[in-house]
């Protein structure tokens, strides 16, 4: 018997999180935060199912904190086993999950975990680095493979080779899947045949508009916006998102589109620690991003970029009345500094907001997204005269249609169907992917709930 427990991610899309147990191994495919909804830092703070004296191992798909974001706790609990992960994740985690301390720290006299959990996490007796297709044998007669997931620096598909009641079963844990032609990233990397697949559904039922098209609306926002004298606030997730749109300003500067010296101040301590990252782990990057960065165009490109390094210099921003192009984070804009930015911005008609990712249920970005008239931010209503623009077509996410081709590539082609689990998703999502995937394969997907066990 095999069993696995989704600890999160069911019905929504944070909080990722699956408890693996056979009858000799626990271990756990990612342990994430909540973010958005009812009740996250509460939520946040429950271990569900898992025993962290008895589990043996993490297997970390990517850094992105609600899929990483609650391994630090597990170590605060007692947990002393090892983390599996690309190389390229273990330089993200510390800047991601020391930020959710700091915060955390800021808004709680009780921390759902503190920095030295953080640290204890990243011993070097804990990591266990593991590149793209490698494969390396755990406890428990368990083998774990990683497969480039395309979703942000050093993103993995995990597939599991688990041995129980002398057979052998092949679980395919998708992670967050990115959608194939984007720049700076590989694309995905599907592994080949299955007995059982766990696949993200955040995009389920929804296609997004051709990225060239989104890239051109974009452009054409900031282009117009710096004709205009207006300012462009992008809240834009510090690891993957920000790289991504600051690629696309770069092109801009290059098509003559926005004046080479125009002010771009990349306001996230986090998001400039992640760029950094980035250099120095060429092996996700793609071709043209390897030519760019290795002949110094993309430098050139961004004569204008200003990185603020201290709370004083993210403020002053708001004094100042000249032009520019500010990305800041978080993504769902549920903390951090772009908080403080719309607070003051969002109430100015010469302000544009783009909006560039998914937004969770209950989150101010959401609202933004949704029309939302005014909005509370930090106790104050505040009136929404910026005009708000939603690009989703700059998802790191795939959609529906690359969702279920990446589960084609996923299925052996001698016909054997495997089961389908579909997590990370929103109730509707995961039923209209389900609905195609029934249509397809006539396979009839899993859509477990938080704490509901599956045996295999």
């Amino acid at each position: 018997m095999i069993r696995v427990t989704p600890c999160g991610a069911a019905g929504e899309v944070t909080g990722s999180g699956l408890y693996v147990e056979t009858r000799s191994t626990r271990l756990l495919v990612d342990f994430g935060i909540f973010q958005g909804g009812e009740q996250p830092a509460r939520r946040s703070r429950e271990l569900g199912p898992v025993d962290p004296a008895t589990l043996q191992t993490v297997v970390l798909t990517h850094a992105h904190v609600d899929h990483s974001g609650r391994v630090p706790l597990l170590y605060a609990h007692g947990y002393d086993g090892g983390v599996v992960a690309t190389p390229a994740t273990f330089a993200l985690t510390p800047i991601l999950l020391e930020d959710v301390a700091r915060l955390d720290a800021e808004r709680s006299a009780d921390p759902i975990y503190r920095p030295e959990d953080v640290r204890r996490m990243h011993q070097s007796r804990h990591l266990r680095p593991l590149s793209w297709r490698r494969t390396l044998p755990l406890p428990g007669g368990v083998q774990v493979t990683l497969h480039d997931a395309g979703h942000i620096m050093g993103a993995s598909s995990a597939v599991l080779d688990v041995e129980s009641d002398s057979r052998v079963l092949k679980m395919v844990f998708s992670g967050d899947l990115g959608p194939p032609g984007v720049p700076l990233l590989r694309d995905p990397d599907p592994p080949r045949g299955a007995d059982v697949v766990f696949l993200e559904s955040t995009y389920g039922g929804r296609s997004r508009a051709p990225l060239r098209d989104t890239v051109e609306s974009f452009k054409r926002i900031v282009e117009g916006a710096a004709q205009a004298g207006e300012t462009v606030l992008v809240p834009a997730f510090a690891v993957g998102r920000t790289q991504q749109i600051l690629f696309y300003l770069a092109e801009a500067v290059r098509e003559g589109r926005l004046p080479r010296d125009f002010p771009i101040v990349l306001d996230s301590p986090m998001a400039t620690e992640a760029t950094e990252a980035l250099l120095e782990h060429p092996e996700v990057l793609d071709a043209e991003a390897k030519r760019l960065f290795g002949s110094g165009q993309l430098a050139r490109d961004l004569a204008g970029l200003v990185i603020t390094r201290t709370a004083a210099e993210s403020k002053a921003l708001n004094d100042a009345r000249e032009p520019c192009i500010i990305l800041s984070a978080s993504g769902m804009c549920e903390g951090g500094r772009v908080v403080h930015h719309l607070r003051r911005r969002l109430g100015r008609g010469d302000v544009h907001v783009v909006i560039v990712g998914y937004m969770a249920e209950g989150t101010l970005g959401r609202k933004l997204v949704e029309g939302a008239g005014e909005v509370e931010i930090e106790g104050q209503l505040i009136p929404v005269r910026a005009r708000v623009h939603e690009l989703d077509g700059l998802s790191a996410h795939a959609d529906h249609d690359e969702l279920l081709a990446w589960l084609e590539a996923v299925i052996d082609p001698s016909g054997n169907l495997p089961s389908v689990v579909l997590n990370h998703g929103e109730n509707a999502a995961r039923e209209a992917l389900a609905a195609a995937i029934r249509h397809r394969w006539s396979i009839e997907p899993l859509l477990p709930m938080q704490g509901e066990s599956l045996e295999f």
